[in-house]
């Protein structure tokens, strides 16, 4: 038996979470267009025969300017310290000098593999200047793949089991996360902010769940508040009569009760909360 954890880490947009979800085959890790929308670690656990990968997704790696992005640098630190492997995702748009490989081996002396994602998007023979880049690098394996489309991840899995350290399995075979549901309801309402809503106004929210209850009868009871920072983005996010709220309940209702298999009804509030993500005593109090 093997089994051990493994960091998935890169910059803003190069598909991190993607790759999680299809790795696992199910979604766990929110997933949107726009940077930075991974916020927290988020643990993803794939048990297949003898092996078991405990993948950690993780914010993308910045330079922060405030305090919510310096805690999620943080994390990125000690998913990378906690790993026994390392997979550094880019893009097929990857160029030196970079210096992300140079931050990795700063932290951790494991083995560190780069994976080359959204090869869908160009034609193969752009991916030879890229892996000839690579190969110039202190990596263990290079690997082209397509999150999207699925190409090459048999071969990644292949490649992630070999690199994992022989011991028991550290969950159960039946756990596919350490994250209880609420973090992922307030994660699924969080993707449809920056699904439908444009420039700051995603990056200024952050979701809450006050009341989560479990009926055996009827729907689910979860009350969510969404916190901004200003009037004028509650403003927005509740839209004329209320319809921009509607709409975004309806589709997280949807999203949550696929992940969690019953029926919930949501109820969704939209609360100011002034500089919010400079606010070290109140990231501390909603988990970061």
């Amino acid at each position: 038996m093997k089994s051990g954890y493994v960091s998935i880490v890169g910059k803003p947009n190069v598909g991190k979470s993607t790759l999680l979800n299809s790795l696992l085959g199910t979604k766990l890790s929110i997933v949107s267009t726009k940077p930075q929308t991974t916020r927290n670690r988020i643990l993803g656990i794939l048990t297949e025969g003898e092996y078991q990968c405990c993948f950690l997704d993780t914010p993308g790696l910045i330079e922060p300017d405030y305090e919510l992005q310096k805690l999620m640098v943080g994390k990125i630190k000690l998913a990378i310290r906690d790993a026994d492997l390392v997979v550094w995702v880019i893009d097929p748009w990857f160029k030196p000098p970079d210096d992300t490989l140079d931050f990795l081996k700063s932290l951790t002396r494991k083995p560190i593999i780069s994976v080359i994602n959204k090869i869908d998007l160009i034609p193969k023979a752009r991916l030879l200047p890229i892996i000839d880049i690579i190969k110039g690098l202190d990596v263990k394996e290079i690997i082209p793949v397509s999150a999207l489309t699925g190409e090459g991840l048999e071969i990644l899995k292949g490649i992630i089991f070999n690199h994992l350290p022989e011991g028991p399995f550290l969950y159960p075979i039946e756990d596919i996360s350490d994250n209880p549901e609420r973090f992922f309801v307030a994660e699924f309402i969080r993707e449809r902010i920056f699904e439908f809503f444009r420039k700051e106004v995603p990056y200024a929210t952050c979701v809450v769940i006050e009341e989560f209850k479990e009926r055996e009868k009827g729907k689910d009871y979860v009350q969510a508040i969404i916190y901004v920072e200003k009037k004028s983005q509650k403003g927005i996010l509740i839209g004329k009569n209320g319809e921009a709220l509607k709409k975004l309940g309806a589709e997280a209702r949807r999203e949550i009760e696929s992940f969690l298999g019953r029926p919930v009804f949501l109820d969704l509030w939209v609360k100011v909360k002034e500089k919010w993500r400079k606010d070290k005593k109140f990231l501390k109090e909603i988990g970061y």
